[in-house]
């Protein structure tokens, strides 16, 4: 396989949403995503998207609210947000993650608020 048949998105193209998150490499049915150096402040709003979210969590501390759960996040954990589930994450220490998201958040919208 030719490196021209892969969708390769290199890091200084990547396009960032409304949200802080840096889009990369993106296919038919999940798309990645990088949340990088978010600081500690007030929790995100709630939401519930239109599509599936596994995170790993690359540096740093958050708690993920997820339907009346609180689930700790450190350096190392992955997780798990179901497609329609309400949630919303509260930064402790700056923290980097990256998410896989299927459908794929970026298309009509899905990501944003």
């Amino acid at each position: 396989m030719s490196e021209e048949n892969v969708d390769k998105v290199k890091d200084d193209q990547t396009p960032q949403g409304q949200m802080g998150q840096r889009y990369l490499a993106s296919g038919e049915s999940v798309s990645m995503r990088l949340w990088e150096n978010e600081q500690p402040g007030e929790p995100k709003p709630e939401a519930a998207r239109e599509y599936e979210t596994v995170g790993y969590v690359l540096a740093g501390r958050a708690e993920l609210h997820l339907e009346g759960e609180e689930i700790p996040l450190a350096t190392g954990d992955s997780w798990l947000v179901p497609k329609g589930a309400t949630h919303t994450y509260n930064i402790l220490e700056t923290f980097t993650a990256v998410e896989a998201t299927s459908p794929p958040a970026e298309v009509g919208n899905r990501d944003e608020p």
